[in-house]
């Protein structure tokens, strides 16, 4: 009995891995219409019994502003481009500081945060870190950088229902997610941790000085040639 169980249990498994590799080989090519943390909020949405318009529209590469692909990496992600998928130093600096007790320190990276936004739910649980680390694995194993970063502006929440670089450049700023200037770029990258909050069209004084330093951050990266690796994938 427990042999023909454990058996039933590895065919599924075996599934699992071979669907996730998969959907993540398809994806190198076919844009995502939608994610994992959309239908959460959809699911959120309905259970308050509160109305959520979902707004998103997919811009391809050489549509989306190098000022923001840049501000977004210096505010998200400096190692994007050296890293494999996951930052060693910020996990172990992260752990340090999360022992203090103080504040409860993020180390995920871009990659990371693409897989969790993609495919899965958004709580800190250990067995959801543990499928987003395989996730994060095939997304670095099947895609370029720049198929991450561009999948990635695409799909991340900037707002309630606002999701991707266009529709949150249409909001904020009335502007195509091609037509964002320096400024406009760091003001949306310096509200991704937490977009339902802060506004990047009315900013607060924290987002206002965070913006500000994405911006020397940019400059101290290099601005738009921090980029050229990712435009020769």
């Amino acid at each position: 009995m427990i042999p023909r169980l454990l058996r039933h249990l590895l065919q599924i498994l075996a599934f699992l891995i071979l669907f996730s590799i998969l959907i993540v080989w398809i994806g190198r090519w076919v844009n995502p219409t939608s994610t994992a943390l959309m239908f959460e909020r959809r699911v959120q949405a309905w259970w308050a019994q509160e109305p959520l318009d979902i707004k998103h529209q997919w811009q391809d590469w050489d549509q989306l502003s190098e000022a923001l692909k840049v501000a977004v990496l210096a505010a998200e992600d400096q190692k994007f481009i050296e890293h494999r998928g996951f930052d060693l130093e910020a996990i172990q600096a992260a752990l340090v500081h999360n022992r203090q007790g103080k504040s409860v320190r993020g180390a995920s990276t871009l990659t990371q945060q693409l897989a969790k936004n993609l495919f899965l739910w958004s709580d800190r649980s250990w067995l959801r870190k543990g499928i987003e680390a395989w996730f994060t694995f095939l997304l670095e194993h099947f895609w370029s950088k720049q198929r991450i970063l561009e999948v990635y502006l695409n799909s991340v929440e900037w707002g309630k229902g606002i999701f991707g670089a266009e529709a949150a450049a249409q909001y904020y700023f009335g502007v195509s997610a091609q037509a964002l200037n320096a400024q406009q770029a760091s003001l949306l990258a310096a509200i991704l941790p937490n977009p339902r909050y802060w506004s990047a069209s009315q900013p607060s004084a924290y987002v206002t000085r965070k913006s500000a330093w994405i911006r020397q951050q940019v400059h101290q990266l290099g601005g738009n040639q921090h980029l050229k690796p990712l435009n020769s994938d």
